[in-house]
């Protein structure tokens, strides 16, 4: 039975859908015009005749890129940075959530002192001079654990983790330690299943946080060829002049003379936002459910 809408829902409908696409077109169309400027000649660039569609195609900046080994080595590192920052974060977060959403005090009887503990951390921290020190300190500097340990436990995703396991039913743990599992087994063979949509959400949260890290990058890295994608995306965006392409390159690839360093930036540009989009089709039917029943229910 389909139930009739009131004239106000209607024009509620009406006016969400335009303000959200509205809101979709600014996030898109300057990723268009990216596009279509990163596939255009160097003469329309400069005339500011490009605007969402290529004019004078040409693939002279992403040539230009893809023969500079620093854009593949920077690739690497993060993609390494997200894996092992995805694995180390998400155990971590894991081990913390599971004893805090316990709340009855005679299974952990501290759990109100580690809560607030950790919830410090989210208002406060040490500053940026301080963590450098610390960093330097621990000789992690040019280190490859630099863009990793000093984020190992984002408290936010902590707290949707540790609310959807108090979501989950009880009885179903009690029957589990009265069969005779452990805590950790409970964990790992009874929650974990039941929590896909929280371990979703949790880990689009920490991959992007890892793709789009870029000032760890540049204060802990002192050489280039330890940069990770976004902080050699950054040191291209404020810092390329297309002078410093060399005659051996012109001569490799006479297609060079096209390039423009709006063009180049364009082409960087969606060559490192472009694996993360990927991500998120894979993920998105467990965001909604992950964040609601992951929200805060202190």
């Amino acid at each position: 039975m389909k139930i009739k809408e009131s004239p106000s829902r209607k024009v509620f409908m009406i006016f969400n859908y335009f303000l959200l696409g509205f809101l979709s077109l600014t996030c898109l169309l300057p990723l268009i015009n990216l596009f279509a400027i990163s596939f255009s000649a160097r003469s329309m660039v400069d005339a500011n005749a490009v605007t969402f569609w290529p004019k004078g195609f040409n693939t002279a900046a992403y040539e230009y890129i893809l023969s500079n080994k620093q854009y593949f080595q920077s690739f690497g590192i993060t993609i390494a940075r997200v894996v092992l920052g995805w694995i180390i974060n998400l155990v971590l977060i894991i081990l913390v959530a599971y004893p805090l959403s316990k709340d009855d005090p005679r299974i952990f009887r501290c759990r109100k002192y580690y809560t607030w503990f950790f919830l410090v951390t989210m208002v406060f921290n040490g500053g940026l001079i301080p963590t450098y020190l610390v960093v330097s300190k621990m000789h992690m500097i040019n280190s490859f654990m630099a863009l990793i340990l000093p984020e190992a436990l984002p408290m936010f995703c902590v707290l949707i983790m540790m609310n959807f396991f108090r979501g989950l039913p009880k009885a179903i743990e009690e029957a589990a330690l009265v069969d005779g599992a452990n805590w950790f087994v409970t964990m790992w063979k009874i929650y974990l299943p039941l929590s896909k949509p929280s371990l979703a959400t949790v880990s689009l949260f920490v991959i992007v946080n890892h793709w789009n890290a870029w000032f760890d990058g540049l204060i802990y890295m002192n050489l280039p060829e330890k940069y990770p994608l976004m902080t050699y995306l950054q040191s291209v965006v404020l810092k390329f002049d297309v002078t410093k392409i060399t005659s051996e390159q012109l001569m490799l690839n006479p297609h060079l003379m096209e390039v423009t360093g709006r063009g180049i930036k364009g082409a960087l540009i969606l060559l490192c936002t472009v694996p993360i989009l990927l991500v998120y089709p894979f993920l998105q039917k467990y965001f909604v459910a992950g964040v609601v029943m992951g929200s805060v229910k202190e």
